[in-house]
């Protein structure tokens, strides 16, 4: 298969192509043109007969041709896209989010980070009226992937810390995490050395001044692990919220209860009991044998076996998007409440159980802190910016404290 062009033939066609361009002295021209006109020797036959310059089988080369093409733009249009050398996962979602936005037909890792985000915003808004102090807001990024926006509010008139957090993480499982996770997900190849995982999620926790406000945690989270084309493995979600006051109201335990209650319905009338008694049993600081707070919701490892991924999201939308309902006319009541040193003190105290279920027993705090190049310092937002211990302290019998105390060793089921 070949096709031969005389040399004198390319040549005068570059000498026209030249002479063009760019102007050259006549006698340079009249040299140029003597050369392409001077007689050329025959070239020898070929085997066959064929002259040089023939092309062999040309239409059989051009269905060949045409063939090859379409298996090209077929295989284009169909196929997986190949990891691209020297591209992470986060680098190419980053250039999907730039070219074609995040839709309902995007990658769930890319719609979770979207929710996310624009919820922190709305909840740090609303906070910011409340409070009428802004929030420091720090963006930062992960030498592996991701990052996120990390959102605190320290010494404001309603709040004595803040955080709001959204994280975006991209990394590496290595086999003692696989390992462990496989009790839960048994897709997931026990025989690989590493993974390649996503995580993505919203974390807030509020300490009001006041000792009669309740401080209040929400989380949501996403998991996924995939190959190395970005394609998901096996995934889930998590999250819940939960209420901690220091002095208890019983309608204000009523109204958060029932908004939970009321966005799980939604979704799953078995719902709210089910995730109700894994919260109660989740926030429970086992060395004390009570809980931390008055419960909510909380769940974890929502895959497959439960639902399908977008039923899945849209009930953890919901549990998200019932926090401002739930949380803040309870703050707005109680927020300006008078209250004593005495009040003051026991509220120190509750908040010292509050640390002692974050660092010794919460799963999510143990993760980041164990993640590698984890931003320690968004982890630890949870933790409250005062706090006390007394040794062998006990509410008095009888008193608004020693009622507390008596729901959290015994939880009440509020709606």
């Amino acid at each position: 298969m070949y096709s031969f062009t005389r040399p004198s033939a390319w040549f005068s066609t570059f000498q026209k192509l030249r002479l063009r361009s760019s102007p050259l002295p006549q006698s340079t021209k009249a040299q140029l043109r003597n050369y392409a006109n001077y007689p050329k020797p025959p070239w020898p036959p070929i085997r066959g007969g064929l002259e040089r310059n023939t092309v062999w089988a040309p239409k059989t080369r051009i269905a060949v041709g045409i063939v090859f093409i379409g298996a090209i733009i077929y295989s284009m249009i169909t196929e997986e896209p190949a990891k691209l050398d020297g591209t992470t996962q986060a680098e190419r979602d980053t250039l999907t989010k730039r070219e074609s936005g995040v839709t309902g037909n995007s990658p769930m890792r890319l719609q979770v980070e979207d929710f996310v985000k624009l919820k922190q915003k709305e909840i740090i808004a609303a906070l910011e009226e409340i409070d009428g102090t802004k929030f420091r807001i720090d963006a930062w990024n992960r030498d592996n992937g991701g990052g996120g926006i990390s959102g605190v509010l320290q010494n404001g008139k309603v709040f004595e810390k803040a955080g709001v957090n959204v994280s975006v993480v991209y990394g590496k499982l290595p086999q003692p995490a696989i390992q462990a996770m496989r009790v839960n997900h048994k897709a997931i190849d026990p025989n690989i050395e590493s993974l390649d995982f996503f995580a993505a999620g919203l974390s807030l926790v509020l300490h009001p001044i006041n000792p009669m406000a309740p401080t209040v945690h929400m989380n949501i989270r996403y998991f996924e692990t995939m190959d190395e084309n970005g394609k998901p493995n096996t995934w889930w979600f998590g999250g819940g919220t939960d209420l901690t006051p220091s002095y208890l109201f019983d309608e204000d335990a009523v109204h958060f209860h029932k908004t939970l209650k009321d966005a799980c319905d939604n979704h799953d009338k078995n719902y709210y009991p089910r995730f109700k008694k894994w919260c109660d049993k989740y926030f429970s600081n086992k060395h004390r044998g009570e809980t931390r707070g008055i419960g909510g919701v909380f769940f974890d490892d929502l895959d497959e076996e439960e639902k399908d991924k977008e039923n899945t999201f849209a009930f953890v939308q919901s549990v998200a998007n019932s926090f401002l309902p739930s949380y803040l006319p309870i703050l707005t009541k109680r927020k300006d409440l008078t209250f004593s040193e005495k009040e003051r003190e026991w509220q120190q105290i509750r908040r010292g159980r509050y640390v002692e279920f974050n660092l010794v027993h919460d799963r999510g705090t143990s993760f980041g802190l164990n993640t590698p190049n984890a931003r320690v310092e968004s982890i630890l937002m949870s933790l409250p910016a005062t706090a006390s211990w007394k040794y062998m302290h006990e509410p008095e019998k009888g008193s608004r404290e020693q009622r507390l105390v008596d729901v959290l060793r015994e939880p009440k089921e509020w709606v």
